[in-house]
């Protein structure tokens, strides 16, 4: 698979769940700090640093033809309340940034990267916060999830597969290490990216991202 558009991600970082609100809000109750940051970064099979330009590989086009790839297709954490449709997205043409789903009751998850079936790499799935238009997203509640919190994530096959969270950090989106994930490599993962901290209204973003790391339970 070959390296190509690296600015895509790097427009992750700042716009990913991009939202349109009109007044300067804080989103919701920060957490009072990172827990299992080091538990998290242990899972990458080298170490990563942050960057505003990262080389993460990214693709256009469908999805490998010679990979038996298992997509989640529904995910449910039951201590925020999440009920969540998953589809498959790539990044937009148009704007290089990762193409999260316009309802905000869904998620996306990145289609070029590893799938539930992987025994290495991160699974990434990212979703919205809020919106001025749709109200909370599936992710509003994302920062309150803590280590041994648990989660399941349901794969096209049909298999429900649990997970518990190890992790949970926060990143100003300039230095948000998304080497490490997007990593298609080290321990198998998965992880669950959205805005947080301050909204700035006139650069209409979220100044922050929130990253909850989870494996295998």
């Amino acid at each position: 698979m070959t390296v190509r558009n690296r600015g895509a991600l790097a427009a992750l970082a700042a716009g990913v769940a991009a939202l349109t609100v009109s007044t300067l809000v804080a989103c919701g109750s920060q957490p009072a700090e990172n827990v299992g940051a080091e538990e998290a970064s242990t899972l990458a099979s080298t170490p990563a640093t942050a960057t505003s330009a990262p080389a993460v590989p990214v693709t256009v086009g469908e999805l490998p033809a010679d990979a038996a790839i298992i997509p989640p297709v529904r995910l449910v954490i039951p201590g925020i309340d999440v009920t969540a449709t998953v589809n498959a997205v790539g990044i937009n043409d148009r704007t290089n940034e990762f193409e999260v789903p316009p309802s905000v009751d869904q998620i996306g998850w990145y289609r070029y990267g590893p799938g539930l079936e992987t025994d290495a790499g991160s699974v990434v799935i990212a979703g919205h916060v809020d919106s001025a238009k749709q109200g909370k997203g599936a992710f509003f509640r994302l920062r309150e999830l803590d280590q041994g919190d648990t989660l399941t994530a349901t794969g096209s096959d049909g298999e429900a597969r649990q997970y518990r969270v190890i992790a949970r950090e926060e990143y100003a989106k300039t230095k948000i290490p998304l080497d490490r994930y997007f990593a298609r490599d080290g321990k198998p993962r998965l992880t669950l990216i959205t805005c947080g901290g301050p909204f700035d209204a006139k650069a209409r973003k979220y100044r922050d991202n929130i990253v909850v790391t989870a494996v295998p339970a």
